[in-house]
């Protein structure tokens, strides 16, 4: 039998694309196993998930380091130690280095709140919500050096209706995020992505 893969999930808030992700692996039994939550706040409800789930977690404070460069070097340590295949980012609000990008290439996968290449960045669903469009969505995609520019995995559409708050849109673009993203790794992990 093929070894369970090893993931990081990498989170910075509440942690729900953490337990999407979590509840897909054990309920689909899935090749795969959570080995490390990063997180860089201490205040992250991913946190107690990990505690809940029995997930090892480590909290990165940058503002502890030199430079960013020094905080992914702590830890790519871990990575190392925990034998990590690849990296889920769930919500993580960091734009990564090279440093930690280049050690596992094409093994770092992010979700992002929009249709990419529309809307990148960090503010994409109010950019999408303030722009009147009739239609925004989920992506999965490939972390390269750029910001949201890595290779598309996969998308889904998402309505915007004109009687939408932002809460609305909001609720309807997670919801989509807490299929699109366990079903997007079970077809990585099908392909042997993080093994190459």
């Amino acid at each position: 039998m093929v070894r369970k893969v090893k993931l990081a999930i990498f989170a910075s808030g509440t942690g729900t694309n953490f337990q999407a992700l979590h509840d897909a692996i054990l309920q689909r039994q899935l090749n795969a196993e959570v080995v490390r939550l990063i997180v860089d706040k201490s205040s992250a409800g991913a946190l107690n998930l990990a505690k809940l789930f029995g997930v090892p977690a480590t909290f990165i404070k940058y503002s502890d380091y030199d430079t960013k460069v020094d905080a992914e070097q702590v830890i790519l340590d871990q990575l190392t130690q925990d034998e990590v295949d690849g990296i889920l980012l769930a919500g993580y609000m960091r734009i990564l280095t090279p440093k930690l990008i280049d050690a596992y290439a094409g093994k770092i996968v992010n979700l992002h709140p929009a249709l990419l290449p529309q809307f990148p960045g960090r503010h994409s669903i109010l950019d999408a919500y303030e722009a009147g469009v009739d239609e925004t969505g989920v992506t999965v995609h490939f972390v390269d050096n750029g910001i949201d520019t890595g290779e598309i995995i996969a998308q889904q559409s998402v309505p915007r209706f004109s009687s939408d708050t932002l809460l609305d849109l909001e609720t309807r673009i997670h919801h989509v995020e807490h299929v699109l993203y366990p079903n997007t790794l079970e077809k990585l992990l099908n392909e042997g992505v993080f093994l190459k």
